[in-house]
């Protein structure tokens, strides 16, 4: 297979410069340009929530360092993708023609506010981040809808503040993604910290304008200084409309990182891959997954053979001072199979096995590199 004579990379993710690094050292030399909306160029999200709300000074560490990949920046947002002419539009009047094409734009925030309901706040950019944090700064109560990881991230960062708390959220802390048996202790820890937790019979709605608080489905509301809103993402595809690449849950990909397209990939948050038989089809957020569709989609986009899946399911965070590292497929189920050490004082390892699935290891508190999960992952597949 011929190399493309010129490679565009639509969004500044980590999936995009992985994907850019990639193909640099695979030997391409080839026209390679990438386009992003953010002012900032690309940078590190996972750090925003678990350390730039706390403090402004770890902004300068960021940066990904590109200036070494030989890259052609166009700083504007892609609006359009005329793939018949293999063609990228820009908002500000450009035509980008690409050989081939890397849709790596990633997501956005899931909003709750009403059309014209001013004072959302919500966490995808360092810009969102500077602003949570000025907030934070003069703030003695904060509401955060939503008790996922971002969500119980946000809260940590406000209660190191001295901001009191309440997390609303349909279900209980991580739920959806742990479990019961790790959501219980999860709840019982944020509780000890004095987090309140509301759980809705229904989903919340804000009220205010600008927001104040959020309504509950039995006629309450619940009122304070700041509103975050950590209720999900949405894939950041607008910009494919017509294209037929897109639908509810992103673009879809197969096991190269390739669509529906001749030519067009995909990689990170805006891709999901295409799901087997009886399998729902749902997209995995993670950063370490978005690394690993970077790397299969350049050896695609080059004609090589991937280097390995397009899927790294790794994922950690930190709770009020309580590290959660997670190694294998979520959501797991029920009660895990075995445990290693005190989960009630914040010291074990979990795993959850079943027949015919790969198994899920999780160091809830103890602090484990990321390598013996892995290793321990290998050990405990069936």
């Amino acid at each position: 297979m011929n190399r493309p004579g010129a490679v565009v990379i639509v969004g500044e993710s980590i999936a995009g410069l992985t994907a850019a690094r990639e193909l640099r050292r695979r030997g391409y030399a080839g026209s390679l340009t990438m386009i992003g909306r953010e002012p900032e160029g690309a940078y590190a999200r996972p750090p925003l929530s678990k350390e730039v709300l706390r403090e402004a000074t770890y902004e300068a560490h960021l940066a990904y360092p590109h200036a070494d990949l030989d890259l052609a920046y166009i700083r504007s947002a892609a609006v359009g993708l005329d793939a018949s002419s293999r063609i990228v539009s820009t908002a500000d009047g450009r035509f980008v023609p690409y050989d081939a094409l890397l849709i790596a734009t990633g997501a956005d925030a899931r909003r709750l506010a009403r059309t014209a309901q001013a004072g959302e706040l919500v966490l995808r950019t360092l810009a969102d981040a500077r602003l949570i944090r000025r907030r934070i700064e003069r703030a003695r109560s904060a509401i955060v809808v939503g008790a996922g990881f971002l969500g119980l991230e946000v809260a940590s960062a406000c209660v190191a503040q001295g901001v009191e708390v309440t997390v609303v959220d349909s279900e209980p802390p991580l739920l959806r993604h742990l479990g019961p048996f790790v959501s219980e202790r999860v709840g019982a820890h944020l509780t000890r910290h004095g987090v309140r937790l509301i759980q809705a019979a229904e989903h919340v709605h804000l009220v205010g304008d600008p927001v104040t608080g959020v309504a509950l489905s039995d006629g309450s509301t619940q009122s304070a200084d700041l509103v975050i809103t950590c209720a999900g993402d949405v894939p950041a595809v607008a910009w494919l409309s017509g294209t037929g690449l897109a639908d509810s849950v992103g673009v879809a990909i197969d096991e190269r990182c390739s669509t529906s397209i001749p030519g067009v990939y995909a990689a990170g948050d805006v891709a999901y891959l295409i799901p087997g038989t009886g399998e729902r089809a749902s997209r995995a957020p993670f950063w370490s997954n978005a690394v690993a569709q970077g790397k299969v989609a350049a050896a695609s986009i080059l004609g090589e053979p991937r280097p390995h899946p397009p899927r790294d399911d790794y994922f950690w965070t930190e709770i009020l001072g309580l590290p959660v590292k997670v190694v294998g497929p979520l959501p797991v189920n029920g009660d895990p199979t075995s445990i290693e050490g005190d989960v009630d004082a914040g010291d074990a390892v979990l795993r959850w096995e079943s027949p015919g699935a790969n198994p899920t290891v999780v160091a809830y508190g103890r602090k484990v590199p990321v390598g013996r999960l892995r290793r321990a992952l290998v050990r405990a597949a069936p």
